[in-house]
């Protein structure tokens, strides 16, 4: 099989798959047999072009470093980014959107279609925890504080919680933001702070926080009214959240206040982590960032790569992800 992107879907297509901000599904990719990829049980299929598929999360498990994407693509690097691999066993064709370890062998990975995936392996075979079929409300990040405790957030503030390693799953209802009738905002991007609390950056530039592992959660207010689709938090416990075109806001005061902050670009934020060195990021256009003197200072590569996610390999160095794939 060999994975290709839709030519009118260039730069486009990190923000549509992964967010799905549209009116509806989003169409599945072309395959090279023109079918779209089977939602119903069947395994990722094994390609040699699997490394140049759409990817949309990162995270490592240990030394090792662990990227999902499309068509239930898993690839795994043990020599920090140079050389990848896929998975040897992922039971699902849905979009990845999202990955997260909570040590060095057990991870969950989430996407459309409410997909839940469980490894206790370091990533090389996945087990399907959860899948809803009867309509695609995707989830778009995941986050396990320890090996039993996770969250998972998506569209229309779906949010899910376990507390046995994601053998069960129950809905969290959340309250409506200042204003609204009902919480149905879409939320993007889960992150921890280092004294503990929960992070959420979602749309209409709204931020939720929770202080009691996930039990209750409220609405912090950026001042900004467009989508987060990115947030971390530093060691000094800066948070950090970005979106789109390149806007970017931190709080030195666990979200009770926001500043926004040049980003040296304005094109749209798609990942963000904390390095040993500070804040990087990455985003469409073939941006990134990198704090430097306490401020952000943006490069972009001249292929105008729509990148898509970024992680930090044991060595420091970072290792980056596109809509074409590992970035080289």
């Amino acid at each position: 099989m060999r994975f290709c992107v839709p030519r009118l879907l260039p730069r486009l297509l990190p923000v549509l798959a992964a967010l799905s901000i549209v009116t509806g599904p989003l169409p599945a990719l072309a395959q090279d047999t023109g079918k779209a990829p089977a939602l119903d049980g069947s395994p990722a299929m094994r390609s040699p072009s699997a490394t140049h598929a759409l990817l949309l999360g990162a995270a490592r498990a240990g030394e090792r470093i662990v990227a999902v994407g499309d068509h239930g693509v898993v690839l795994l690097s043990d020599d920090g980014g140079k050389r990848f691999r896929q998975a040897a066993s992922v039971p699902t064709r849905a979009l990845l959107t999202a990955v997260s370890f909570a040590d060095a062998r057990n991870g969950w990975a989430v996407g459309h279609r409410g997909t839940v995936l469980h490894t206790s392996d370091g990533g090389e075979n996945w087990t399907l925890q959860r899948q809803d079929l009867s309509v695609d409300q995707p989830l778009f990040s995941v986050l396990f504080r320890d090996a039993q405790h996770g969250v998972a957030v998506g569209l229309w503030s779906l949010m899910l919680q376990t507390d046995d390693g994601g053998r069960t799953w129950r809905k969290t209802g959340l309250p409506p933001p200042p204003g609204a009738a009902k919480a149905d905002r879409n939320l993007f991007r889960l992150f921890a702070a280092p004294d503990g609390a929960l992070m959420v950056a979602g749309e209409q530039g709204s931020v939720l926080r929770s202080t009691d592992h996930g039990k209750s959660w409220a609405w912090l207010d950026t001042g900004y009214r467009g989508s987060l689709w990115a947030g971390t938090a530093l060691r000094d416990g800066t948070l950090y959240v970005a979106g789109m075109r390149g806007t970017a806001y931190r709080s030195k005061d666990q979200g009770a206040h926001w500043e926004k902050v040049p980003s040296g670009t304005t094109s749209s934020l798609t990942d963000l982590v904390a390095a040993s060195d500070g804040l990087a990021g990455v985003g469409l256009d073939g941006s990134s960032v990198r704090t430097k003197g306490g401020e952000l200072r943006a490069t972009n590569r001249p292929d105008r790569l729509g990148m898509t996610a970024v992680v930090q390999a044991s060595d420091g160095h970072l290792v980056m992800f596109s809509d074409r794939g590992v970035v080289p």
